[in-house]
């Protein structure tokens, strides 16, 4: 069965926009390794991937940021293989807006789990997130991830998620 794009509707099945904290991604001048950052979640309906979105809080170095996303085992904290990728240059004038990283071609299942990565080995880019505390977390069908190059296992957090939109064509 072939999907008309043009007739099929465009939305947000999936975000989290508030905006009060930054989880910095890319290479920090004077380090060694560089900081990625994503997140996990939920997958509420069934559709086509078009775009993930990101809120860029923050430009300081100009350059690509790669997206990749992934099937996720959350039980287990595994990540899957890359199923699409995306590169997109950031540069200082992107601060306070939403960056869209094209992901077509992807059909999502509703009740699965997946997550973004994000990474950038010469640019550095914070992106806004929501920090929350342990009672009140800001987004409950993920988690966010920080890692670094060196150890890219990272670290889960529930009570952070990055400020994100995955659009969906149903």
């Amino acid at each position: 069965m072939e999907t008309n794009h043009s007739k099929s509707q465009l939305n947000a099945a999936i975000q989290q926009v508030t905006n009060n904290a930054t989880s910095w991604i890319g290479h920090r001048h004077g380090e060694t390794k560089s900081k990625l950052s994503g997140q996990t979640f939920v997958c509420p309906t069934e559709g086509e991937l078009d775009c993930i979105e990101v809120f860029s809080a923050h430009v300081t170095n100009n350059g690509p940021v790669e997206m990749t996303l992934h099937a996720f085992d959350a039980q287990n904290k595994t990540w899957g293989p890359a199923l699409k990728s995306s590169i997109v240059e950031f540069t200082k004038g992107d601060t306070g807006k939403w960056i869209s990283f094209p992901l077509k071609g992807l059909h999502l299942q509703k009740g699965m789990s997946y997550g973004f990565r994000l990474k950038s080995d010469t640019g550095l880019v914070g992106v806004g997130e929501a920090a929350g505390n342990t009672k009140q977390v800001p987004f409950v069908g993920g988690q966010e991830w920080t890692a670094s190059s060196e150890d890219q296992r990272g670290r889960y957090y529930s009570y952070l998620s990055l400020a994100f939109k995955v659009e969906l064509r149903a």
